[in-house]
């Protein structure tokens, strides 16, 4: 059974659709642990499903460095398989990235390596494509530059907004990370033998 701890910021809706699909008893993993990086909605969430939290808050530390030794610290302490960014609003410093490479994982609501950031809709929509995508990545120490595992595209409709395209996104999102997951937890994607994307 793999086990899972996810790191969010806010309303974790990634995290919720993860936690439905590891209710089931046939999903090959659990998740164990939610932390976050401030007082977070998400965590209303994992008190439903019983699952343990905890809460690393950013203002607290002097620098990212401080900050990501106190969440590697957490992370640690429940050992998990794998951690998965769920709306983390954080850049993680890079000695923490390196300790948990590759098993650390993203979603991203762009077609990656397109509109990498903080604001990929918003991005693509100001480029006026016809279509942008869903992607669930490795972390690496670059943003959105670490390895692609799975990705789907999203036409862009005449009449998006960033709040609509949003919205269509998501559930893509939420789709791919838990295909992902499983595929981790069975085996059947190793993480290990990911090859990073080429420049």
């Amino acid at each position: 059974m793999l086990t899972v701890a996810v790191l969010i910021s806010g309303t974790g809706s990634n995290l919720r659709a993860l936690l439905e699909a590891a209710a089931d008893p046939a999903f090959p993993a659990r998740v164990v642990a939610v932390g976050a990086d401030r007082e977070a909605d998400g965590f209303a969430h994992a008190e439903a499903f019983g699952i343990p939290t905890f809460l690393v808050p950013w203002d607290r530390f002097e620098d990212r460095e401080s900050w990501g030794r106190e969440l590697g610290a957490q992370l640690d302490a429940w050992r998990p398989d794998l951690v998965v960014l769920s709306g983390l609003m954080r850049l993680l410093p890079a000695t923490l990235v390196d300790a948990w490479s590759p098993r650390i994982i993203n979603t991203h609501p762009a077609y990656l390596p397109e509109f990498p950031g903080a604001h990929g809709v918003r991005d693509a929509l100001a480029a006026g494509v016809d279509r942008t995508g869903a992607s669930v990545i490795v972390v690496d120490s670059g943003v959105d530059t670490g390895p692609i595992l799975a990705q789907e595209r999203i036409p862009v409709q005449p009449d998006d907004d960033e709040h609509r395209l949003h919205e269509r996104i998501k559930p893509v999102e939420r789709r791919l990370l838990i295909d992902v997951v499983r595929r981790i937890a069975t085996g059947e994607l190793e993480l290990d033998r990911v090859i990073p994307n080429t420049p």
